[in-house]
């Protein structure tokens, strides 16, 4: 299984992925488990959060875009009230 990919966007991209479309969600500090059901990809508004899956640890921060792969379980550990917009990849 692959694991979550965090990239720093252009404008361009984000333009091209659509990611004014995307639908919003956001989050208060809190930890929580979860399962990815699908693929998402994901771009953080604001906030910061660290998301631990078996094979580590990964930092998510304003700016990033993030792959999430499908069948991912990982603990979400928000540091900063999130906010994100996301999308399920076809």
């Amino acid at each position: 299984m692959s694991e979550i990919k965090v990239e720093k966007p252009s404008q361009e991209k984000l333009k091209e992925l659509k990611v004014e479309s995307w639908s919003p969600w956001e989050c208060a500090p809190e930890t929580f488990d979860w399962e990815y059901p699908c693929d998402e990809s994901a771009y953080v508004l604001e906030g910061k959060v660290r998301v631990t899956t078996p094979t580590g640890e990964v930092e998510i921060n304003k700016g990033d875009l993030v792959h999430f792969p499908k069948g991912l379980k990982c603990t979400w550990n928000v540091i900063e009230k999130i906010r994100k917009v996301y999308t399920f990849d076809k």
